[in-house]
């Protein structure tokens, strides 16, 4: 089954990749919470996060982990809150959102950013995610 996102993993839609293995894959959201607002999705289009298979869940937590450190070297917050909601698009996702306060997790406050400025954010992501690994 294709999804929004797995059109956007094949590159059938661009994006603002930040970071990929062999089973998920990391995007800015293109309406972001907040600058470095990260999506991490498993490359299986399964819907909702627990049907997941096991081994697929544990990956999509780890890649997860990796890009929310690498996330927080880069942009600068309190925490990078993981948020789990999953109504919009029917593929399991992950959100990565770096926060200051709790509203910051509502989705009600959208920011936007330039292109130019989108590839530079996934730029310095993906380049602290290396340097991590």
């Amino acid at each position: 089954m294709d999804t929004l996102f797995t059109k956007i993993i094949s590159g059938e839609i661009p994006n603002y990749k930040v970071a990929e293995d062999p089973y998920c894959y990391a995007f800015l959201d293109i309406n972001p919470n907040a600058k470095g607002h990260v999506l991490c999705v498993p490359k299986i289009p399964i819907d909702k996060l627990f049907d997941l298979p096991e081994v697929t869940y544990q990956q999509l937590m780890s890649f997860s982990r990796k890009v929310a450190i690498g996330l927080r070297e880069v942009i600068p917050c309190k925490r990078v809150a993981l948020t789990v909601v999953g109504l919009e698009v029917p593929h399991a996702h992950v959100h990565l959102i770096p926060i200051e306060r709790m509203e910051d997790v509502t989705f009600l406050n959208k920011v936007s950013f330039s292109d130019e400025e989108m590839k530079e954010i996934a730029h310095q992501i993906s380049n602290a995610i290396k340097s991590n690994t």
